[in-house]
């Protein structure tokens, strides 16, 4: 039996209540980790593997344990190498430095500009190096989500980083097939939009695509408006006339037009009804992609930038588009021939990657992924949390204000893992 231990909040099998999900931030402050963490759960699920969730912990004095009871600790990321993840890097890399065991890290990113400049986080130079060293003492190669990142750990001196892009997109191992469902959009159309609570660019734009799309919907993943969902609580500087849906007066979350998924299975499943996605989440945009439908993502960084032109993702700069933009154009305009046709060669990289680590890839064992997706379909996950319902059952403690709930977050970031993922 290999044991692995996976950072993650909780297993892909733990169903979970809305409340206990937003008391405990079960979706490590944004549902898109969900999707490459569950992906990688699946990845690895390899006959005579046992995976265990680490809980998001990082405390020095697990290390003994985890030596004792685990062959590997495999760690999915996102865009770690920031300013605000700073505290988190350092603790993970007091940690690693205690473990005898492998350490393999999948899909890591730098937080920089749109242009791939590094300045806003050259003061955690030295925390990224030190993270990096010991993780590369531990593993023959660092994975990174793309050029962009290779480029910034190459310059701070590492050579032993490969580009395997992110988890996510191997869910299906290499299989990918995205359908457009209608040979153009019109009033009628299915469509979601996905908003960067921060990005007030995507205000105008929501607001021109609601106008055109009456049955346009919302699908949400930050942990605070999950707060504003459940309570009505608007998000920091959120008034009634905020253009982002930051305020519940905004009209995204009238008419039970918006929506946000505590677990990928049933988002990824409820997307498959949908005609196109659009919007500056990249995990929104991956999980319309993993559903089969059409999809743009309206780039803004680094982070989503290096992942969107490594999987050839159909995408757009945000700076670039007009306030009025119609999501008509932009699906009219989607190629997804090279994100198609480049897939498998990208996971064979993955697969590689993960091979030459020790890791062994449910895909290469006949049945392996099937019966992983097999007990997911006989797994009874919540529905979405939608604005405008009630959220049924009672929370097992009081559900804090999306204020507290922010400073509880910054308090308790030694269980946390304060990702803004797009």
């Amino acid at each position: 039996m290999t044991r692995l231990l996976l950072r993650a909040p909780r297993s892909p099998f733990d169903v979970t209540t809305v409340a206990d999900t937003l008391d405990r931030n079960l979706i490590a402050n944004n549902s898109g980790n969900l999707v490459f963490i569950d992906a990688s759960w699946k990845l690895l699920s390899a006959p005579g593997v046992e995976i265990t969730a680490d809980r998001l912990s990082t405390r020095r004095r697990d290390a003994g344990a985890i030596n004792e009871r685990y062959d590997a600790y495999v760690i999915p990321l996102a865009n770690a190498f920031r300013l605000s993840f700073e505290p988190v890097l350092k603790r993970m890399t007091d940690q690693i430095r205690r473990l005898r065991i492998p350490v393999i890290v999948l899909g890591v990113g730098a937080q920089g500009s749109i242009d791939y400049g590094w300045n806003a986080i050259r003061p955690i130079e030295r925390s990224v190096r030190e993270f990096v060293g010991a993780v590369l003492d531990r593993s023959p190669s660092i994975g990174v989500r793309g050029e962009g990142t290779r480029a910034y750990l190459n310059g701070l001196g590492f050579r032993d980083v490969e580009v395997i892009g992110c988890p996510s997109m191997y869910l299906w191992g290499d299989h990918l097939e995205v359908e457009r469902r209608a040979e153009r959009l019109d009033a009628a159309s299915r469509i979601a939009i996905t908003i960067s609570p921060y990005r007030q660019a995507m205000g105008p734009i929501a607001a021109s695509a609601l106008q055109r799309y009456p049955r346009l919907t919302y699908i949400a993943q930050d942990i605070e408006t999950l707060a504003l969902l459940v309570e009505g609580t608007p998000l920091r500087g959120g008034t009634p006339d905020s253009p982002v849906p930051i305020h519940p007066a905004h009209p995204l979350f009238q008419d039970r037009r918006a929506r946000l998924y505590i677990d990928p299975w049933p988002w990824i499943g409820d997307l498959r009804e949908m005609d196109f996605v659009f919007g500056t989440r990249i995990h929104g945009t991956i999980a319309a992609l993993l559903a089969g439908t059409p999809a743009t993502v309206l780039v803004h960084d680094s982070r989503t930038l290096e992942l969107a032109r490594y999987f050839d993702i159909p995408h757009r700069l945000l700076r670039d588009v007009p306030p009025d933009v119609d999501p008509a154009d932009l699906y009219a305009e989607a190629d997804f021939g090279p994100m198609i046709t480049g897939h498998a060669a990208r996971y064979a990289a993955s697969r590689e990657f993960l091979q030459r680590a020790g890791l062994e890839v449910a895909f290469d064992h006949p049945g392996a992924a099937e019966a992983f997706d097999a007990r997911v379909a006989a797994t009874a996950y919540p529905g979405p949390v939608v604005a405008g319902d009630q959220v049924a059952g009672p929370p097992r403690g009081p559900i804090p204000s999306a204020r507290r709930l922010a400073r509880r977050l910054r308090a308790t970031a030694e269980r946390r893992l304060p990702v803004r993922d797009a």
